[in-house]
């Protein structure tokens, strides 16, 4: 592949982190927003310490609907990897599809598994694996935002820990989001119309999984200020002594 001018960030998940096809708008993932606030983050902290501008490129082959095990099967992990570089860094986040599926993916057993194999291929590659837990659905309890994911969050971090990598805890910091926000202020971040006041979803619609335009970029701006401080660890280790 030819050579960039920087490191890429590659991501791969699912429909909560991809870029939503045109009919569904304004569904979307945080992958699809996460370069603009990751480069003002990055660039504001290598101005300050005095390291010479880049601008990071974003890949997202996040697929919705997609497994860790359906992830690898259709190609896109290979599409991820075809597309690197030694130095690019990947973020994953799955689980929210994992879960529907405990007979093959079971957290600690396949999906744990899963997730070890990506990390030992991005390794191979050269790559900079990360890990992330899944964000959280809208889900309350009165007031009180309820874990939707069981297992699959502390799985996802014991991985990590396991393997000696990052781990950027979404689900807690999304279910913080959501308790800040109230039960009703939160519908904000996701993809919710009443009848007849949206020209795509003439019927209205209340989805409390996948977010709107203004959820995604809230998350995504979450991700790149988790993000940022490790890849300007990684240009003060590349730049000249």
């Amino acid at each position: 592949m030819t050579a960039r001018a920087f490191p890429a960030v590659l991501l791969g998940g699912d429909s909560t982190v991809a870029a939503c096809p045109a009919h569904e708008t304004p569904m979307s993932g945080w992958g699809a927003h996460l370069g603009a606030p990751l480069n003002m983050y990055l660039g504001a902290s290598l101005a300050e310490a005095g390291l010479p501008p880049r601008v990071v490129p974003v890949l997202n082959t996040a697929k919705g609907g997609a497994t860790t095990a359906s992830y690898r099967a259709e190609g896109l992990w290979d599409a991820l990897l075809a597309a690197s570089l030694p130095g690019d860094t990947v973020l994953l986040q799955f689980g929210h599809n994992d879960q529907k599926e405990p007979r093959t993916l079971a957290s600690r057993e396949g999906f744990s598994a899963n997730l070890s194999r990506f990390i030992a291929d991005a390794r191979g590659h050269g790559l900079v694996p990360i890990l992330l837990t899944s964000v959280e659905r809208r889900r309350f309890d009165g007031d009180r935002p309820v874990p939707t994911h069981g297992d699959y969050p502390l799985a996802t971090r014991d991985v990590a820990l396991r393997e000696g990598i990052e781990c950027f805890d979404l689900t807690s910091a999304t279910r913080q989001l959501h308790a800040e926000l109230g039960p009703e202020e939160s519908r904000r971040l996701f993809t919710q119309f009443a009848p007849g006041t949206h020209p795509l979803y003439p019927d209205g619609i209340a989805d409390d999984t996948h977010y709107s335009f203004f959820g995604a970029s809230v998350v995504a701006a979450m991700v790149a200020a988790m993000l940022a401080p490790v890849l300007l660890a990684q240009a003060r280790a590349g730049s000249p002594a």
